[in-house]
């Protein structure tokens, strides 16, 4: 079955004089920790890279961070990790490359021109409104410093030949970057040769492309990155369903593929979209998986080199056939090699249903990158902490109990059994998920399904023992060396007069235990649980969870990274709510600031496609059989509703705890049962991994 399913995957790939050993590719991926402070490789990074090169990966490709090898000759900001001691990295690099040859793993680093308008300070074809603050246009470049460009990337690509890497990968003609933007009469209006015709506009991908062939021989591999398809009607303005396309269509994306190869780059890696069209840039849950495959066809009819494709291909089979029907040569999985380094291996070895998922969440990984913090996973929290989070075998395997099949639970539950320690997970459910459970079934995020097939598949590998529909106390718990509580959290309930009336519900009645929700509802709380309580409410004609990714290109929601969250005025007409929802939160902040910055906009526009409102700066009074009594700009309203629905935090369940502890048992909580926050499913895992680890 595997052989015949999986072995399009695991067969060797000739990219130019260049032999991957399969077609799984890690991404590129943006990882500041993979860099010690000269640039070069550092121990983390080492382990990163080591990690996916054990873990199957025929071919990776490093981020675009750090390929900005030398300080950029026309603006510092095109050089946010410049090389300050370039024999450091060189060693560095040797000693990498020596560790993914041991697997048969190839690299290619990606070397950028420039990020463009899509950073303030930087520049540009000619005077554009920059992507983050477009009432400021971006000074346009000079023939000279285009130039100067240009021979900074062919000097870093000699650079990174003599530190021994193959290739190197032009990034890129997507993602609405420098060479995007030159590519695009859009944004280049220029009249000399670099801009007008397109022969002129892909002048720079040629110039590069030569100089860097004559500089490092013919068989030094040159890839693209190329975005077959904008998805854009104007400046911060996606066009979901392509259509009033500004920037790139998929016939021009074509032809412009032919000319690459007719230049003579020897592979092309594609994808969709920009920083305009960000849904399509980093596709999340809420797209279907493979929806760039048939634009990679598309190439495929038209060009004789190798196409790369990602984007949502973390589903092998799905990968495999594409592939065997000659839609694709290589699948690149950039959050997927995140999610479980052992990706390929776990494929060739017959057994794919032990793939650790992706969810496309994007809330530890790209949420991360734009918040300036440390990139990881949420399902994977040892991805880019290699060298903090070692799993070794537990020099005294002990008798553990988990109390609690939650996140927190399942991850230290499995983490610790795989380190040989003995562990029994106590449940009073009669499943596995906890909060998981609820996620999965709001509208978009049954991606969780996959997560729970999957710790229920590693609980059974590891050979954990199971006990569900189990409360435990105290004394069940006295014969185990260690507990580790993951008991959850129960919802707060605020201090308002009348929380006990009938009419108050919390979110577990309505998500968990289906109590009937009337017409006309009020939600306290603006939160991640408001908005996923309010998407599962507001669902039309409460049918199914349907694709919010359709949901999106029918209705025309705003897609862009920046979006405000609404419908455009020429968008079609959303079908309303079957309810009348209003959510409220105490803060004059906008409801939902706290969402995740990739993602969140999805909930927003949804909800008020179909008619919720949403109001800051509220108090609230009281509860009685009128309603919702609140002010609101300090005028007193009455919310006529039929039912209130708190979604105002959670509490931690920590009671089990004092009786183990004067027993003198030793007791550890983790996930939500150890601290009062939002719902935090990162944290969840992050902290039951770390756990399992250590104990």
């Amino acid at each position: 079955m595997t052989t015949f399913l999986y072995a399009p995957l695991l067969q060797p790939l000739q990219i130019g004089k260049l032999t991957i050993p399969n077609r799984f590719c890690a991404g590129p991926l943006t990882l500041p920790s993979v860099h010690g402070p000269f640039g070069e490789f550092s121990q983390d990074g080492l382990a990163y890279y080591e990690a996916r090169a054990k873990g199957g990966f025929g071919l990776i490709f490093t981020g675009a961070f750090h390929p900005d090898t030398l300080v950029d000759p026309v603006h510092p900001l095109d050089s946010k990790q410049p090389l300050k001691a370039p024999k450091a990295f060189q060693r560095s690099a040797v000693e990498l490359l020596e560790r993914l040859d041991a697997y048969g793993t190839k690299m290619i680093p990606q070397i950028s021109m420039g990020y463009g308008r899509n950073a303030p300070g930087c520049f540009c074809p000619s005077e554009i409104p920059y992507y983050h603050d477009p009432a400021r246009l971006a000074p346009a470049l000079t023939k000279d410093q285009i130039r100067q460009k240009i021979d900074q990337m062919i000097a870093t690509a000699v650079f990174f030949q003599q530190c021994g890497f193959p290739g190197i990968e032009v990034h890129a003609m997507h993602w609405g970057y420098l060479l995007d933007q030159f590519a695009m009469t859009f944004m280049n209006h220029r009249t000399d040769e670099y801009g007008g015709a397109l022969e002129n506009r892909l002048r720079c991908a040629r110039e590069i492309l030569e100089g860097i062939k004559a500089a490092c021989g013919s068989g030094f591999v040159v890839s693209m990155r190329l975005a077959l398809k904008s998805y854009i009607k104007g400046y911060n303005q996606p066009s979901l369903h392509g259509e009033d396309e500004v920037g790139r269509t998929l016939e021009e994306g074509l032809e412009i593929a032919r000319r690459l190869e007719a230049y003579g780059y020897d592979c092309l890696s594609v994808d969709f979209g920009q920083y305009d069209s960000f849904y399509y840039a980093a596709p999340p849950c809420y797209m279907e998986k493979g929806r760039v495959i048939p634009l990679s066809a598309a190439v495929k009819e038209q060009v004789k080199i190798p196409i790369l494709c990602g984007g949502r291909m973390n589903d092998p089979a799905l990968a495999a056939q594409a592939i065997a029907e000659g839609k694709m040569d290589g699948v690149v999985l950039g959050r997927a090699s995140l999610a479980d380094p052992d990706f390929p291996r776990k494929v060739a070895m017959g057994c794919p249903q032990e793939i650790r998922p992706c969810i496309g969440c994007n809330q530890a990984c790209l949420d991360q990158i734009f918040a300036g913090k440390i990139t990881s996973c949420l399902v994977n929290p040892r991805a880019c902490h290699e060298t903090e989070m070692v799993s070794v075998p537990a020099r005294t395997p002990k008798k553990l109990a988990v109390v609690g099949a939650g996140p927190a639970g399942l991850s230290f539950a499995v983490n610790a059994a795989q380190r040989g320690h003995v562990v029994t997970l106590f449940d009073a459910s009669a499943e596995i998920g906890g909060q998981f459970n609820i996620a999965k079934q709001i509208p978009g995020k049954e991606e969780f399904y996959e997560t729970l097939r999957y710790f229920r598949r590693m609980l059974a590998v590891t050979g954990v023992t199971l006990a569900l529909n189990t409360r435990v106390d105290a004394a069940m718990l006295a014969a185990f060396d260690e507990v580790a509580l993951a008991t959850g959290i129960v919802p707060r309930v605020p201090d308002i007069d009348g929380i006990d009336h009938s009419s108050v519900l919390t979110y577990l009645d309505v998500l968990r235990d289906k109590a009937p929700v009337g017409e006309r509802v009020a939600i306290i709380g603006c939160g991640g649980i408001g908005f996923d309580t309010a998407m599962y409410l507001s669902q039309p004609g409460e049918a199914t969870s349907q694709n919010i990714a359709e949901f999106c290109v029918e209705w025309g929601i705003d897609t862009s990274l920046n979006a405000p969250g609404g419908l455009r005025p020429e968008g079609p007409v959303l079908p309303k709510s079957p309810r009348q929802i209003v959510m409220l939160q105490r803060r004059a902040g906008k409801p939902g600031d706290g969402l995740g910055k990739t993602t969140g906009w999805i909930h927003r526009a949804t909800l008020l496609a179909r008619g919720v409102k949403m109001i800051p700066a509220v108090s609230y009074q009281r509860i009685d059989d009128r309603g919702l009594h609140v002010l609101i700009n300090g005028e007193p309203q009455v919310l006529e509703v039929d039912n209130v629905i708190i979604c105002a935090g959670q509490e931690p369940q920590q009671a089990l705890a004092v009786p183990l502890r004067a027993m003198g048992k030793p007791v550890h909580l983790i996930g939500g049962c150890d601290v009062a926050l939002e719902l935090d499913a990162r944290r969840a895992i992050a902290q039951g991994t770390q756990l399992a680890l250590e104990i």
